[in-house]
């Protein structure tokens, strides 16, 4: 069975993409900071019968890092990674001028360095792999400038360029950034906790996903919006 690392796995995004690949077989090693929600998480995804190894912890930990791609050489190795993992920077979202230095360091730390770390840490495991694949979880603030929006839209693109030079220095990996579009997250609501305008579940962008891992384009950025437009 192929095998994925998720971040951030115990809800939002992560969760809605971990039940997608456990329903198509996948086995799965996932990351969460809150260890509870984490292993609810683990115990719904059981039920569809694949292995799934729940590791509570802080990406920004070296050693759980290392625990995390240690987990899934266990079940086989390394087929796909999903950054997906993420730190605003402030809660709500600040303006620049008032935007906390520490929290801007935060979210590089989780966004940017972590994963970096992570993927220096399974690289070994990617390359094995036949069908070696980095998901870096993106944002439309990395490439767009959005009011309050710019210390997480600075970390997220910094990752979108780190995911296209990682690309070109593993040619046989396939790294893509994705931007999923709105969705309706704890993320968001912690983002812009004034903001009611419904927003789409997580699970409806997960498809876009999956036609990324189904058809194998070349590396680069891809907005989820237009692979599901495009189905």
């Amino acid at each position: 069975m192929p095998v994925a690392i998720i971040t951030g796995a115990s809800k939002g995004l992560g969760r809605a993409l971990a039940e997608a690949l456990a329903a198509r077989n996948w086995d799965l090693v996932l990351d969460a900071r809150g260890a509870e929600v984490l292993l609810d998480t683990t115990a719904w995804l059981e039920t569809h019968g694949t292995r799934v190894t729940a590791l509570p912890g802080d990406v920004t930990d070296p050693a759980h890092r290392s625990e995390l791609v240690a987990a899934a050489s266990k079940l086989g190795g390394v087929d796909l990674l999903v950054n997906n993992a993420s730190a605003l920077g402030a809660e709500p979202l600040a303006r620049l001028e008032g935007l906390p230095l520490d929290g801007l360091r935060r979210a590089l730390e989780v966004n940017v360095v972590a994963a970096l770390g992570l993927v220096q840490e399974a690289l070994p495991l990617l390359r094995a792999s036949e069908s070696g694949t980095v998901i870096a979880v993106s944002s439309d603030a990395a490439a767009e400038a959005y009011e309050t929006w710019g210390g997480y839209g600075a970390s997220k693109a910094a990752l979108d360029h780190l995911a296209a030079v990682l690309a070109e220095e593993e040619p046989r990996l396939r790294v893509w950034a994705v931007d999923p579009g709105d969705m309706a997250t704890d993320l968001y609501a912690a983002a812009v906790p004034d903001d009611r305008d419904p927003r789409p579940e997580p699970a409806r962008v997960v498809p876009a996903f999956l036609r990324l891992l189904d058809e194998r384009p070349v590396s680069g950025r891809y907005g989820a919006p237009s692979l599901l437009e495009g189905r």
